[in-house]
């Protein structure tokens, strides 16, 4: 299983990382999450064992990661009902956070073509590098995702994870921090954008293409797919944001 290190993501690009338990690299992954703005306070988590599943750890992980959250007030762990968002300051990930603020400077247009031009980049240098693990683990999300249509918040969880592995995969860690940062440019209004009709099993079927591409070993393939999901995500949440605005 490729490890889910949030740290090699933030821009701290000269800073030396030491490396984290699993528990509190999924603790760093929800709290990003909370800090990005995707979960907000009020927000419920979904259950330990839907996230288990769209992280690919075990139960016992996701408890700990929790309970260290609940521990620093991010978190409330009730008996009988799920885990709620009550804190989103004061986490000690502010760097990636700042980096989200400076790229809301930018228009929403001048974004995505960074991120249509950076990604497929990314994506084709990781298409030359996929690892037989890592199909296996985009597989399993992918059945995963497949069981997530009705719940925007996991899916997103996963969503994040399978994109994030393909671009781990890429052997230049530059190019692959910039395009997570550029990923999470504007979780706020896709958390509702993918939340419509049919939203996510457009990007279930999406992912699906890209993943066959991958698998076959067709790199042009899976930047078209790459590029064509793309397209689609800026679209509707292009869509949503008018609605809201309108």
């Amino acid at each position: 299983m490729v490890a889910l290190d949030i740290h090699e993501r933030i821009p701290a690009l000269g800073s030396k990382i030491a490396k984290h338990t699993m528990k509190e690299q999924i603790s760093d992954k929800i709290a990003y999450l909370i800090c990005s703005g995707f979960l907000r306070v009020g927000d419920e988590l979904p259950s330990e064992r839907e996230l288990a599943k769209a992280l690919g750890v075990s139960r016992e992980t996701v408890r700990g990661a929790i309970q260290s959250l609940a521990g620093r007030g991010m978190l409330e762990v009730s008996q009988g009902a799920r885990t709620r968002v009550v804190r989103s300051d004061g986490f000690a990930l502010y760097e990636a956070v700042t980096t989200l603020s400076e790229l809301k400077n930018y228009s929403p247009q001048t974004v995505y073509e960074a991120r249509m031009t950076v990604e497929s980049a990314v994506v084709r240098n990781a298409a030359g590098h996929m690892t037989k693990e890592t199909l296996q683990h985009l597989d399993r999300l992918l059945a995963v995702q497949a069981t997530l249509f009705d719940d925007p918040s996991a899916f997103q969880i996963s969503d994040r994870e399978f994109h994030e592995v393909i671009y781990r995969s890429c052997d230049n860690p530059l190019l692959a921090k910039f395009v997570s940062d550029l990923y999470a440019y504007a979780l706020d209004v896709r958390r509702h954008a993918i939340s419509r009709p049919g939203a996510i099993r457009k990007s279930y079927e999406d992912h699906l293409k890209a993943y066959e591409a991958f698998a076959s070993g067709d790199a042009e393939a899976a930047v078209t797919a790459m590029s064509s999901h793309l397209v689609t995500v800026y679209t509707t949440s292009q869509e949503f944001g008018k609605n809201r605005n309108g």
